[in-house]
């Protein structure tokens, strides 16, 4: 899942980009109103994270535009303005849900999915290829049944190549499903991670194929 946060509390940020890191979430940040509106603008996110104190204004001014976008990402308020009155102007403005502050991240963990499932294009929670089983909920790959020990940038890449089994997966596509628009991608970084999921893959026994498109991108589909 790719996240944008819109907090301009550094600490805060940072923190959340920490933690939620190790839920293999994909998270950028930005400080105000205007940053996230030109992150919108050039990449997709499934879940905007947005607070409503923001130095360029409320930030739930920013869901109404949001929603008026073909195919808009899910959005969560976080805000220490979190009485009654201030949750229910913050939903009724457009947003998916709306988490007071403090919160735990386990807490934020569980409203992220449940706002992520509710999305038009949401399949099964269960993927099933060959003897391969992938739960998009808990993040677990099986393999024969055996769950597998995965990086989380190799985990972000089967998710995406079996969300789209048989269908070629841009190598564009791809990155911006694994990397953060602010992450420094060094030129074979997608393909390194692809070689040890690769050879994960096989070292457990897995009848699937990952296939190189050269110059296009990847396809993932079961083995003959």
């Amino acid at each position: 899942m790719k996240i944008l946060l819109v907090e301009d509390d550094p600490e805060m940020a940072e923190a959340l980009r920490t933690a939620l890191s190790r839920h293999d979430f994909v998270l950028a940040a930005v400080a105000d109103l205007a940053m996230a509106r030109e992150a919108i603008a050039v990449e997709r996110y499934d879940v905007v994270l947005i607070d409503r104190q923001l130095p360029d204004g409320d930030g739930s001014t920013l869901l109404a535009e949001i929603r008026q976008t073909g195919n808009p990402p899910r959005s969560i308020i976080i805000s220490a303005m979190g009485s009654t009155k201030d949750r229910i102007a913050g939903l009724n403005g457009g947003a998916d849900d709306y988490l007071p502050k403090p919160f735990e991240v386990d807490e934020l963990v569980a409203r992220l999915n449940a706002v992520a499932r509710r999305t038009p294009e949401a399949k099964a929670d269960i993927i099933t290829t060959g003897n391969i089983r992938y739960d998009r909920v808990t993040r677990d790959l099986y393999v024969n049944g055996i769950r597998q020990e995965l990086a989380r940038r190799e985990l972000l890449i089967i998710e995406s190549l079996l969300k789209n089994l048989g269908r070629t997966v841009l190598r564009s596509s791809l990155e911006e499903s694994v990397y953060s628009f602010d992450d420094e991608i060094q030129s074979n970084s997608l393909e390194a991670n692809m070689s040890r999921l690769r050879r994960k893959l096989t070292d457990a026994g897995a009848d699937i194929v990952i296939r190189n498109i050269r110059g296009v991108g990847y396809f993932l589909h079961e083995q003959k």
